[in-house]
């Protein structure tokens, strides 16, 4: 979970002000001004609905209105507010960004997907957003348990994309040279999802993947959550550096840092990674 939830403190600052450089190893990730925000919040809901077995829709409604100036959607708010909240057919990238402790928790690719689709639907009901959310949690899954790039790439486009689908991001046959000139600010799954994936899969390492992220602009808090939740389960959370953990952790509530320290020693580290790239700390 550091993964997603540093990809979102790490991007907050460039949301509403892309660099989009050619040049991303120049970009500067531990910056003051970096908080975390929506996407951190969700994250750690979800994280905690697994661990206390309450059911998904009741645990994010909880933390949410914890936490209301997180920076929000429109439609996300009136959910919140709602004292009946019901799902709202969406397809925006809310789904994916809080899904990556999903990806950690269960033992099968068949359960994965099915909890990811759950933890979606309690807001995001439309297929899409349906789809963003298993796509994202699927990678984390074959990640952790020691899946090559090629046979994460291969899996996501074979379960998710779309044949003869021209605008179809799922086939992930482009590069992320080729997405930054005319990508721009999109908060729908299906214009999120494939470009963190593609981060990942063309990274050297957890900081590289960072910068990869953010270089690309658009939704850059969302699509470097998605892409970190990836490399930290492909790399390792001790590729990590530490003083990337120190700088998130730093800047979370107690609450939230409660259920991370629950998380890792509850869940994650019972399904390290086994493919040897790395291990837990």
């Amino acid at each position: 979970m550091y993964g997603a939830i540093l990809g979102d403190i790490f991007g907050s600052i460039y949301e509403f002000h892309n660099l989009k450089t050619g040049e991303p190893e120049k970009i500067d990730l531990l910056n003051p001004d970096c908080y975390y925000t929506d996407d951190t919040v969700l994250t750690v809901a979800v994280a905690d609905a697994i661990l206390s077995g309450r059911d998904y829709q009741t645990t994010v409604h909880a933390w949410a209105r914890r936490f209301p100036r997180a920076g929000y959607g429109g439609s996300f708010v009136r959910w919140i507010c709602s004292d009946d909240p019901r799902p709202y057919n969406s397809w925006g990238n809310g789904s994916a960004m809080r899904v990556s402790p999903v990806g950690w928790a269960f033992d099968t690719m068949e359960e994965t997907l099915e909890q990811a689709k759950r933890s979606a639907e309690i807001t995001h009901n439309h297929p899409e957003g349906i789809k963003g959310a298993q796509a994202t949690a699927a990678a984390i899954f074959l990640a952790r348990t020691g899946a090559s790039k090629e046979a994460i790439r291969e899996f996501i486009v074979e379960r998710f994309s779309q044949p003869g689908r021209k605008d179809d991001g799922y086939t992930l046959n482009r590069t992320a040279a080729e997405i930054r000139p005319g990508y721009q600010f999109n908060e729908s799954c299906h214009g999120t999802v494939p470009e963190a994936i593609t981060a990942f899969l063309e990274s050297r390492d957890f900081p590289h993947c960072m910068r990869l992220s953010i270089s690309l602009g658009g939704d850059t808090d969302t699509l470097a959550c998605i892409a970190g939740g990836i490399a930290e389960a492909f790399y390792g959370t001790d590729a990590i550096p530490q003083d990337m953990r120190d700088f998130a952790f730093k800047r979370l509530p107690r609450s939230m840092t409660e259920v991370l320290e629950r998380f890792y020693g509850e869940k994650m580290k019972k399904k390290a990674c086994v493919s040897g790239r790395g291990g837990l700390s």
